[in-house]
């Protein structure tokens, strides 16, 4: 019989396939090989950073803080799909999931994964802050009002930039345009 395996969990950790992180009030603390890979830093140089750096905008990082608050609250974890940006600039979409380790503090110490999902999603045409985030919010799967609702946009101006996303990736109809979204193409 095998002597039981020691469990090594800083090794594990620094060694996951996907992106990790330890976090306390957005600002990492520690992060793991997958991540700084994934964003294109060196080892260890995203730790003690302010997550800004991964948004392509502080604007973006700034309402997506506001967007967590209320569901971590609620469920105590968050996950979404979003486009991030590497160090070099490149945009890319990425599935993020995070938990509170205090529910109580939702944006306090947690651990975040990230997963690089551009290669079933490449961002393919120049989109502005609003459009990226109103196609994340399409990707989920919600409609105009539910989008307004969440932006304090109206959904006329919600239903605008549909209509914008729609010409810029030739799409005709709404469930084409999401299917060109998720880089599937009819």
């Amino acid at each position: 019989m095998n002597a039981p395996y020691e469990i090594d969990y800083e090794t594990i950790f620094r060694f996951a396939p996907v992106g990790m992180c330890i976090s306390v009030n957005r600002v990492i603390q520690s992060s793991n090989d997958a991540l700084t890979h994934m964003f294109g830093y060196a080892h260890g140089t995203l730790d003690g950073q302010s997550f800004c750096v991964l948004y392509p905008t502080m604007d973006e990082f700034l309402r997506t803080g506001h967007r967590i608050i209320p569901i971590m609250n609620a469920r105590g974890r968050y996950s979404d799909e979003r486009i991030m940006r590497r160090s070099n600039g490149e945009l890319f979409w990425c599935h993020v999931t995070g938990r509170a380790l205090d529910c109580a503090d939702p944006l306090g110490p947690g651990v975040w994964t990230f997963e690089d999902v551009s290669e079933k999603r490449p961002v393919s045409a120049e989109l502005t802050p609003r459009e990226r985030e109103i196609a994340a919010f399409l990707v989920e799967g919600k409609t105009s009002k539910m989008i307004a609702r969440e932006t304090d946009l109206s959904p006329r101006t919600v239903e605008m930039h549909r209509a914008k996303l729609m010409r810029k990736f030739g799409a005709a109809t709404s469930s084409e345009l999401v299917h060109k979204l998720v880089g599937m193409t009819r």
